[in-house]
């Protein structure tokens, strides 16, 4: 479940360091990466139980085509020790506006077997975003047809913008509202700022809140976290 607003936070971070993090092999680019979070927290909500945690990725891309693979420890308040996602899309530029049509398979280590409430889900995706100077801008729509837990049928949307106010720094945000036919709707939002502290190595600090009231989970929260690309 990994975020999408603090993916283009990153991704606007560091947009300038990932050639030297990727390795190029028979036309394919491979690039590793590492995370220490204070809270996995995914679309406003805590996937730790507001503890901190480990997070590895590693990514492919050959041409626009890209595959890749990302793990998390989470705390659900059961046996679930771990949540592994795997993913592969397309990215392209269409008339000025960087495109991206993918598809997101979500796993759990030693999830639960309940009857019609499982944990594993797909979503498929479908992004855009433009950049104008140093602002760029963007929208990403997610559909699950079997989502987590007892939803079926879910849709995320997304608006998100990251601004790279001097060298080094970026400031983003984004605002999105998660649909489900099973549990109630509800609208989440994170605003936070990232600074290149080396060549691959980048701090963020971002606040996250939702409208939910009933749940300490939902609550607004400020995470740090320390991400390496290698």
């Amino acid at each position: 479940m990994r975020s999408h607003a603090f993916c283009v936070a990153m991704a606007a971070a560091l947009s300038t360091l990932t050639a030297a993090g990727a390795t190029a092999a028979q036309d394919i680019d491979v690039a590793f990466n590492a995370a220490l979070t204070s809270d996995y927290v995914f679309r406003g909500v805590s996937q730790t139980s507001e503890d901190p945690a480990l997070q590895v990725g590693v990514d492919l891309t050959n041409g626009g085509f890209y595959v890749g693979a990302w793990a998390s420890n989470v705390d659900f308040g059961d046996d679930t020790d771990a949540e592994i996602d795997l993913y592969g899309g397309y990215r392209t530029e269409v008339e000025g506006f960087a495109v991206d049509f993918g598809i997101v398979g979500y796993t759990y280590v030693n999830s639960p077997s309940i009857p019609d409430a499982g944990y594993g889900y797909v979503e498929f995706k479908a992004a855009a975003s433009r950049a104008i100077g140093p602002v760029t801008a963007g929208a990403a729509v997610y559909y699950s047809p079997d989502f987590f837990g007892f939803d079926d049928e879910a849709t995320y949307v997304e608006g998100n913008v990251a601004f790279a106010p001097a060298d080094k720094w970026t400031v983003s945000g984004a605002i999105g509202k998660q649909f489900l036919d099973f549990s109630d709707d509800y609208t989440t939002w994170n605003v936070g700022v990232g600074y290149a502290l080396t060549d691959n190595l980048v701090a963020d600090f971002r606040y996250h809140d939702t409208d939910v009231e009933n749940s300490d989970l939902y609550d607004g929260r400020v995470v740090g976290t320390i991400k390496v690309l290698f």
